[in-house]
C-alpha cells in the first residue's frame, strides 16, 4: 500500500512537471492566460490518481506558474474547482465523460464565477461576475479534447493501472 502511494506522488509531480514545461503554451483571453494542457492534466489526475491528487497538483502548477511569471491569480479557482469535479464525478461515476463534463463545468463556470472576487478584489481587474466563463470554458475544451483522446486511449491500454498497482492478473493470465 505505501508502495502505491509513492508511485501515485511520483505520477503527481511528473505532471505538475509537465504543467509547468508547458505553461508557455497559454493563449492570453481577457485578463486569464488559458492553458489548455492545464485541464488535460487535471483530467489525468481526476482519472487516475483521485480527486485530492488533482486538486493538490492544481494548485502546486497554479503556485508554481505564479512564482515564475507565466500564470495569473485566476489559475488557482480554475484549475482547481475543475480539478476536484473532474475527480469527484470520476470516482463516482466511473465514467469518462463524466470526468470531461467535470473539468468543463468545475473549470467553467464555478471556477469562471469564483474568479470575479479574485479579479475585483485582489488584482484590481474590472470585471463582469460571468466574465471569466467564456474564456475559462474556451481553454478547458482545448484541454478536454485533448484529454478526451488520450485518456481514453491510456485507460484502454491500461497504461497507468499497471505502475498504480491497479491491475489485477487472473491465474490463466488473463487481464481482469
Amino acid at each position: 500500500m505505501k508502495n502505491v502511494n509513492v508511485r501515485k506522488l511520483a505520477l503527481a509531480g511528473i505532471l505538475v512537471a509537465v504543467g509547468i514545461v508547458c505553461s508557455p503554451l497559454s493563449i492570453p483571453v481577457g485578463a486569464s492566460k488559458c492553458a489548455p494542457i492545464q485541464h488535460f492534466i487535471n483530467i489525468l489526475g481526476g482519472v487516475f490518481l483521485g480527486p485530492g491528487y488533482a486538486v493538490g497538483m492544481a494548485f502546486v502548477t497554479s503556485l508554481l506558474r505564479n512564482l515564475m511569471g507565466t500564470g495569473t491569480l485566476l489559475a488557482f479557482p480554475g484549475s482547481m474547482c475543475g480539478a476536484f469535479l473532474c475527480g469527484i464525478l470520476y470516482k463516482y461515476g466511473k465514467h469518462l465523460p463524466l470526468a470531461y463534463l467535470g473539468e468543463l463545468f468545475g473549470t467553467s463556470v464555478i471556477g469562471g464565477i469564483l474568479s470575479y472576487p479574485v479579479a475585483t478584489l485582489i488584482m484590481g481587474s474590472e470585471s463582469a461576475l460571468f466574465g471569466f466563463v467564456f474564456p475559462f470554458f474556451v481553454s478547458s475544451c482545448g484541454g478536454t479534447i485533448i484529454a478526451a483522446v488520450l485518456v481514453t486511449a491510456m485507460k484502454r491500454a491500461k497504461i497507468f493501472d499497471a505502475y498504480l498497482g491497479n491491475l489485477r492478473i487472473m491465474p490463466k493470465g488473463e487481464v481482469k
